[in-house]
């Protein structure tokens, strides 16, 4: 929420932004594919993970904030932001993701902690102690005042401030202060009594996302995780043959919270692989987090509407050979990707990416890291008997304050938010992309995608026929 650019001494963002440049030249070296520019993440690509999927669009409800370090005070907007979700719904979020822009307009997906900075944020579960515990989940903002020991009461807009405020000295651990006094009260409050509250459940996943098997079996179960009263359940198309059954293989096409579903493959379908999609309507938890596959800050969710969930899983199977089922995660503690493959067939299956080769034998289960910089836009491909699964992102898994001792924030020029501190409801802060920053910003996203690198790729042991 703060239109910026970090200048740093071989640290922060800058030195991963370096280094990335520097990996995707040795890939092209190497002789691997390199990803057009444009989005980052691209139809078609897998993502492990369900949830809600929502567009953001800017702050709502906000005050005035001011940040201190080294290079002096700087005012900034602090409040609620407000996302559309897809099938409907809308969600409010606050930012943990201080000095990163946002881009107005960004998609923006659910994701476990552990895609995040929070996930190496201690304080995370206090993060969400105050969104529950403020506003919006405390609409009344009298006994929110009286709690907070603020009087003359408190306005939505330092509500929000001074939930924005606090979340920061948490997330970013930020020396920032609300500039409207009740609000910068409230703050303190929020800071002060706050404990630590474990990470809130995904409003839907499918356990597991991939699987595996020869086809006339059925394959799975797939189980269903989700707050929502029922979910459809929509199988793969008719074309395919493959229905989604329960275990006695009738078809199944709705379900609720722990149900399982099973891919029943017909015995005479050629190597392949289907999707199946899981759908409902429920409020998603607060404090989930949102991330986004473009340059756009992280998200944490404090408010939600009814809203429209889904997840995807896959099965793919083979006559002979080796059979895997692929599926990623973003993982920052290992500070990369994580590819989970399962080979369920009776041949090796090996995979090369970034010049390291992995072999998942018959039967085996095997999760390997893949590393990446900081701010790495990825974009690879991992083909097999019948399938091809393309994994895209950006691995964002640090706040500026985490990265580098070394690292100044400067502030570009840029025109102040009309009535910093006031009631405007379509007010947009110069970091979403509407400031002189804007071509800096655009230059980087531009540039990080053409760095990111698609990484390809696949080799099938014992007379497969893929490319080295």
């Amino acid at each position: 929420m703060l239109s910026s650019f970090s200048a740093s001494t071989g640290r922060g963002r800058g030195a991963a932004r370096i280094a990335a440049a520097t990996l995707a030249s040795g890939l092209l070296g190497a002789g691997a594919v390199l990803a057009g520019a444009g989005t980052a993440r691209a139809d078609g690509a897998t993502r492990s993970e369900g949830g809600a999927q929502a567009t953001i669009g800017g702050l709502k409800t906000y005050g005035a904030a001011v940040i201190h370090d080294e290079a002096g005070d700087q005012e900034i907007s602090a409040g609620l932001f407000e996302m559309s979700v897809e099938g409907g719904g809308t969600l409010q979020t606050y930012c943990v993701d201080l000095f990163n822009p946002t881009q107005k307009g960004a998609k923006y997906h659910e994701t476990a902690w552990s895609g995040t900075s929070l996930g190496a944020n201690e304080n995370a579960g206090k993060i969400r102690w105050i969104l529950q515990n403020s506003y919006p989940q405390v609409n009344d903002l009298a006994e929110l005042a009286r709690k907070a020991g603020v009087r003359g009461g408190l306005t939505e807009e330092d509500a929000a401030a001074g939930t924005q405020v606090a979340v920061w000295r948490y997330s970013d651990g930020a020396d920032v202060d609300a500039v409207d006094p009740q609000a910068e009260q409230l703050a303190d409050y929020l800071e002060k009594s706050a404990r630590n509250l474990p990470e809130p459940a995904a409003s839907l996943t499918l356990d597991p996302p991939a699987l595996a098997g020869r086809p006339g079996e059925l394959l799975g179960p797939v189980t269903v995780r989700t707050d929502a009263g029922t979910v459809t359940v929509t199988p793969p198309s008719a074309m395919s043959g493959v229905r989604i059954v329960d275990e006695k293989g009738t078809p199944v096409t709705a379900t609720s919270d722990g149900g399982q579903v099973w891919f029943d493959v017909p015995e005479d379908a050629p190597d392949g692989t289907a999707e199946l999609v899981v759908q409902g309507s429920t409020t998603v938890p607060v404090g989930r987090a949102f991330t986004s596959d473009t340059r756009s800050q992280t998200q944490i969710l404090a408010g939600s509407s009814e809203s429209t969930v889904s997840a995807k899983a896959s099965a793919t199977w083979a006559r002979t050979g080796a059979v895997p089922a692929l599926s990623a995660e973003e993982n920052c503690a290992k500070g990369g990707v994580d590819i989970t493959a399962v080979n369920e067939g009776d041949e090796s299956f090996t995979f090369s990416l970034l010049d390291t080769e992995y072999t998942i034998d018959p039967g085996e289960t095997r999760t390997v890291t893949i590393p990446l910089q900081e701010d790495q836009v990825y974009d690879f491909t991992i083909e097999g008997p019948g399938f091809s699964k393309r994994f895209t992102g950006i691995l964002d898994c640090l706040t500026q304050a985490a990265e580098a001792d070394n690292t100044t924030t400067q502030t570009l020029s840029e025109p102040s938010p009309a009535t910093v501190g006031g009631t405007s409801r379509d007010t947009n802060l110069a970091a979403t992309g509407s400031s002189n920053a804007t071509p800096v910003i655009a230059g980087t996203a531009i540039g990080l995608v053409v760095i990111g690198g698609a990484l390809l790729i696949f080799r099938q042991r014992n007379g497969g026929t893929g490319q080295d």
